[in-house]
């Protein structure tokens, strides 16, 4: 058996998300998904960078538009080279146009995906990085 390998791990998620009712759809949606745990959330942007700089996870599903900040923040403050290795954010947003877009994969952003018609490919993104990581 591999060093560090546990076959019991899960896909570890935080949903930096200010919209409870959001919160939960997300987490309902993910969580049918094999090898995902929803492990916390954060509603601002300070939060937000406290939380993925201090716990450990694996994909972050951020919202670009926060109780206070923004996701943008959030991703020009924990740098791809300040992440867990192979971890991923993932934006799901209601301002899905074509400048935010290009911006968050500027900062690092392994997705960008529309709320209002994309939550399937959102899913299909958190799918594949689950389908990656060593269970």
């Amino acid at each position: 058996m591999p060093f560090g390998f546990n076959p019991r791990r899960k896909v570890r998620v935080i949903l930096i998300e200010d919209s409870e009712s959001i919160r939960i759809r997300l987490a309902e949606a993910l969580s049918e998904i094999e090898h995902i745990e929803v492990i916390g959330y954060a509603e601002t942007e300070a939060e937000a960078i406290s939380l993925l700089r201090h716990i450990g996870w694996d994909v972050a599903v951020l919202d670009l538009q926060l109780k206070a900040g923004t996701g943008i923040g959030v991703l020009k403050s924990v740098k791809p080279d300040e992440r867990p290795p192979r971890s991923s954010i993932i934006v799901f947003t209601n301002y899905a146009f074509p400048q935010y877009k290009d911006r968050c994969l500027q900062l690092g952003a392994q997705g960008f995906f529309d709320k209002s018609r994309e939550l399937h490919k959102l899913r299909d993104c958190v799918r594949a990085v689950a389908a990656r990581a060593p269970h």
